[in-house]
């Protein structure tokens, strides 16, 4: 962000009870790959600039806050509770009572918390879109073959975005196009909340939308405008269910397996090696296929993890070989040979150049 742009803050919606994946854990804090999913769209809003946001939760606010701050961003966070739900726009409402400050020319951000694999650069051009653009609201959207349910993006006669229309509202009506509202938006900070007074509640179910915002902005005769994305079904679908939230943990794991194979880590099968994004690993380690390391667990320069080897929140020194052993809360130190069919209980510590041979089985005192 230049020196020039206008301040950059954000409102997360994470109001979302565990009811959707049939849990007693709000939605929000469910893990993938051994982080909150809200983490990931924490870590999305630094990387652009963002240093302020608002996090509003449902009731559960201590749950969440507590999950959450065990690995915080650095940005400057805080949390409001939306203590009876009344849609997203409410909870938006809710949400700029939590800034300090009358900054009304920001920019504000406000997106769900169930979309985890929204990258950086996609953010980053919707951000650089809305400011060269000089429009007080842009709506992410995409043109897609088959529409199904998605928010309409209408548009006037000058192609202007006057609507964002929801699919119960497309019965009876004429809409042409093929471009979807995405659910992510940028405001201008001092128009928001009076555009969010004005949105009327749902016939239906009586919640407030954000997605009206966008036609009482245009009514007002402000302008918006819509930043199209090009792979909408990868980074843009919302989490809402186990189903999803498996598919979600699978690509997370590829993009981290991506990541450190760039960064000198050998996998003889990437499809069936699983790390946590709080791992931590030296070069030229050699992971063997079902190896899966989880939580904080770190490994050192030029060890061999594997095969069929599970670690959680270990360490292993230098140049160790760990095969077919499970562990959890242990330390390894260098030069060890372990397994095959070692057990690790938390607490157990192993010196440097420790062999424990087959079949080896190790308590905290040990």
């Amino acid at each position: 962000m230049s020196s020039t742009s206008p301040p950059l803050s954000a409102l997360v919606i994470a109001t979302a009870s565990g009811a959707p994946m049939r849990s007693e854990r709000p939605k929000p804090i469910h893990l993938l790959c051994g982080r909150p999913m809200l983490s990931y769209t924490l870590d999305t809003l630094e990387s652009v600039g963002v240093d302020r946001v608002n996090i509003v939760t449902g009731p559960m606010v201590d749950w969440v806050s507590k999950r959450v701050l065990e690995d915080p961003p650095a940005l400057t966070m805080n949390f409001v509770e939306q203590r009876i739900d009344r849609g997203p726009a409410d909870a938006a409402l809710i949400g700029l009572s939590g800034f300090d400050d009358f900054d009304d020319d920001g920019d504000v951000i406000v997106m769900p918390a169930d979309l985890p694999l929204l990258e950086a650069g996609t953010l980053q051009r919707m951000v650089d879109h809305h400011r060269a653009s000089g429009a007080v609201c842009t709506v992410l959207s995409a043109h897609v073959d088959d529409p199904g349910d998605h928010p309409r993006i209408t548009r006037d006669r000058h192609g202007r975005v006057d609507a964002v229309i929801r699919s119960i509202e497309l019965v009876g009506a004429e809409v042409d196009g093929d471009e979807i509202g995405l659910g992510v938006y940028i405001v201008r900070r001092g128009l928001l909340a009076p555009a969010i007074r004005r949105t009327r509640p749902d016939t239906v179910d009586g919640l407030y939308r954000l997605v009206d915002l966008v036609g009482v902005l245009a009514e007002s005769g402000h302008p918006v405008d819509a930043a199209p994305v090009v792979d909408v079904l990868t980074d843009l679908r919302p989490v809402d269910d186990r189903r999803l939230l498996a598919e979600a943990e699978a690509e997370l794991r590829r993009r981290t397996n991506l990541r450190w194979l760039d960064h000198g880590v050998s996998m003889i099968d990437p499809e069936r090696t699983y790390i946590d994004a709080t791992v931590s690993l030296g070069v030229d380690v050699t992971l063997f296929p079902g190896t899966i390391l989880q939580g904080t667990t770190v490994i050192g320069d030029g060890c061999e993890i594997g095969p069929d080897t599970r670690l959680d929140r270990c360490s292993v020194g230098r140049d160790s070989v760990v095969e077919k052993t499970m562990a959890r809360l242990s330390s390894i130190g260098d030069n060890c040979n372990v397994g095959p069919f070692a057990v690790l209980e938390p607490g157990s510590e192993l010196v440097d150049g420790t062999s424990t041979g087959p079949f080896y089985a190790a308590r905290a005192g040990d």
